[in-house]
């Protein structure tokens, strides 16, 4: 006697060539193969596929050697572990590797509280990695068991709403699309920054400002962290802009600018230190604010800049690139501000070169636009994100924010790069 698989049925044949058909679960046609009806699990005895039924499964793609995996894969036991607890017979996830070698599985794969095909079932992971059309990780995708369309962003939907996004299906999604859509409309800057718990935000002086204070003004929200690298390049640059603009707005007899740190640091001693920099507010450390905050604005990164207005309503999520173009000219950061600096580049470009040298590159530099070739690009001086005008390399894409080329002659620049080299 001998089990065959036939278009997701398992058909048993007995010895005389009689053939019987048993119905699989969906889980087992996808994750099982002809030799194998198990999953591992990370104490290394063998799960039956069939064990899944009835839950909602996600069929994680990643792999040792990526970062992002790495990080969304911490992410995700948080969640995982969360979940296990509430709804314990509900929900499981299951590894599937594109690691270079056994002994890299091995080494992630015992960070996961998971399931995980076998490293050596390399037919199966081909086969849902085409099914699923996965073209980069982390990804992951999600699974009812009795609902035949999946979820396929799901690390997405994990990174913006944790475990609310349970059970990650189509319809939940759409709720908490609607709740997102609801909390917009309604959005003050009470209910973003205080709680039944809290009304307040810290100073420096350790003095609670209280958050009614803050409401009439226009508040920057910066999440940001001592151990993120791009936050330490950036920080010092907010605050020179911050002190400007108070400045500017104090000899008008005007008060109505402030920030706010909401900070993702992993330690009280590490927020203290990092807020010990910063002439501004913040949020304490831990607050549960913080995680409903990153989620409400969709925080894909650090550092990131959110601009609140007056009237309590986001004028901007994207005060980190406002700041890096116009500097303290940003203020208050409204789309008619945006326009009236984007006039006055359009009016500033007139009079650049369209071609210059640039002390230390070897080839020549291109006055480029978002009309001509140009458009977001990350400043290769400063490090920081530019748009609009750039002056760009044609033959291996090196590009400079106006402000940031320094202008010599051909001969000079020659020089220069011989010198490096």
């Amino acid at each position: 006697m001998r089990t065959e698989m036939k278009d997701g049925t398992r058909v048993v044949v007995s010895d005389n060539g009689i053939s019987e058909e048993l119905s699989v679960s969906k889980f087992s046609h996808l994750l099982a193969s002809k030799d194998r009806d198990f999953l591992l699990s990370p104490s290394g005895a063998q799960v039956k596929v069939c064990d899944l039924e009835g839950k909602v499964v996600g069929l994680l793609f990643g792999a040792n050697w990526y970062p992002p995996c790495r990080g969304f894969t911490q992410m995700l036991v948080g969640i995982y572990e969360e979940l296990k607890r509430s709804v314990p017979d509900e929900f499981e996830v299951v590894y599937v590797s594109s690691d270079e070698d056994l002994d890299a599985f091995s080494s992630f794969y015992g960070n996961m509280p998971w399931l995980a095909i076998p490293f050596s079932d390399l037919e199966t992971k081909k086969a849902l990695t085409r099914k699923y059309d996965v073209e980069g990780i982390p990804c992951l995708i999600m699974l009812q068991a009795h609902d035949s369309k999946e979820v396929r962003d799901g690390v997405e939907l994990v990174y913006r709403y944790g475990v609310q996004a349970f059970p990650f299906s189509r319809q939940r999604l759409e709720q908490l699309q609607k709740e997102d859509s609801q909390k917009r409309e309604n959005q003050t800057l009470p209910n973003l920054l205080a709680n039944q718990h809290r009304d307040y935000v810290l100073s420096h002086t350790g003095f609670q400002v209280p958050v009614a204070s803050l409401v009439g003004k226009t508040i920057g929200l910066y999440f940001s962290a001592e151990w993120c690298v791009p936050c330490a390049k950036f920080t010092p640059k907010l605050i020179s802009v911050y002190h400007k603009i108070k400045q500017e707005l104090s000899e008008k007899g005007d008060e109505d600018f402030e920030i706010v740190l909401v900070s993702s640091d992993r330690d009280q001693a590490s927020f203290d230190s990092y807020y010990n920099t910063m002439p501004w507010l913040a949020l304490p450390f831990g607050d549960p604010e913080i995680k409903n905050l990153v989620r409400h604005f969709n925080v894909q990164g650090i550092p990131w800049l959110v601009i609140i207005g007056p009237d309590g309503k986001t004028i901007t999520v994207h005060g980190r690139s406002l700041i890096n173009l116009y500097q303290e000219n940003a203020f208050p950061f409204t789309n008619a501000k945006v326009e009236q600096l984007e006039k006055q580049l359009e009016e500033e470009a007139k009079d650049l070169p369209t071609l210059v040298f640039h002390e230390g590159h070897r080839h020549d530099l291109n006055l480029v636009s978002d009309g001509n070739g140009g458009g977001p690009f990350i400043c290769c001086v400063c490090d920081e994100q530019g748009s609009s005008w750039a002056y760009q390399c044609l033959q291996c894409g090196y590009e400079v924010h106006p402000k940031c080329v320094k202008a010599v002659d051909r001969d000079h620049n020659n020089n220069n790069v011989l010198m490096d080299r």
